[in-house]
């Protein structure tokens, strides 16, 4: 067996283990799963974003307080979701940010700024948009006061099946027919006619989740959906930059065939909280 064979199976393997446990944590009826696994992929994100960063020339962030306050983040905001918790969960978090902020006073590092930036930068770009993974799963009713909050995996779980719809349909086009490059400086394997053909991709799926999924029209199932390629796109094109910005290919190894976890998230890092806006949008109409 060649190496390319089995670096190929090594990679299907990987895939469809991570495809499942993440369907099943949005299909299971226990948020506890939900937030035990979206915490541990929050933390090690978080965790690899900083290491990464830390190998660059005169950058020294605190990979173990930014993954700590990423950690509390995901877990306070599932808290305060769900009704276990009041908004002082919060205080904490913010503790530890002020934290951050004000130890390089203290430590004399060469570059505070961009330590500043790059720790901010992990909670923001990384910590934050998947905490908001809570906003689309959990759903508190307003009437009655005490009516119980109830956790639906639906919606995040569109989400990512929309991405990897778009991924899947943008890499067939592509490769079939993809000429005019989308975005040359920054990612020259991307072509137009891949990102419309995944994008097509997308849209069917959505209209097939409209079939069978109550809860949205086909036409906001179809905003969904092109909302979620939209900045699914610019989220796979920002880590893309950063990556060419760090000097690296991948961002880690953790997982066999696919690289770290920012390559497997990455998409999802803007598309999660463009869908939140898009929800609370169609929600005040």
């Amino acid at each position: 067996m060649t190496a390319k064979i089995k670096n190929l199976i090594v990679r299907a393997l990987t895939g469809i283990i991570f495809v499942g446990v993440l369907v099943s944590s949005f299909l299971s009826s226990s948020a506890l799963f939900f937030c035990i696994l979206f915490s541990i992929i929050t933390g090690l994100s978080v965790w690899e974003f900083s290491t990464i960063v830390n190998k660059q020339e005169e950058i020294q962030i605190n990979p173990i307080i930014n993954t700590v306050a990423g950690i509390y983040l995901f877990l306070a905001i599932f808290g305060f979701c769900s009704n276990i918790t009041p908004s002082s969960v919060f205080i904490p978090y913010l503790i530890l940010i002020i934290y951050l902020l004000i130890s390089e006073l203290y430590l004399k590092r060469k570059s505070p700024i961009n330590n500043w930036a790059y720790s901010m930068l992990a909670q923001m770009y990384i910590a934050l948009p998947l905490s908001l993974l809570n906003v689309l799963a959990i759903s508190v009713p307003t009437e009655p006061v005490n009516a119980e909050v109830t956790f639906n995996g639906i919606i995040p779980l569109a989400v990512f099946l929309f991405l990897w719809a778009n991924d899947t349909g943008a890499y067939c086009v592509g490769s079939l027919i993809g000429k005019r490059k989308l975005f040359l400086r920054i990612s020259p394997n991307k072509s137009w006619e891949g990102s419309i053909g995944g994008g097509i991709t997308a849209i069917i799926v959505s209209q097939v989740l409209a079939t069978f999924v109550d809860g949205f029209t086909h036409w906001e199932w179809f905003g969904l959906a092109v909302i979620v390629v939209l900045f699914g796109t610019w989220g796979d094109l920002v880590e893309s930059l950063l990556k060419r910005q760090l000097g690296i290919k991948d961002s880690g190894h953790i997982l066999p065939g696919h690289g770290g976890m920012l390559d497997r998230f990455d998409s999802s890092l803007l598309a999660i909280p463009a869908a939140v806006v898009y929800l609370y949008t169609i929600s005040l109409y």
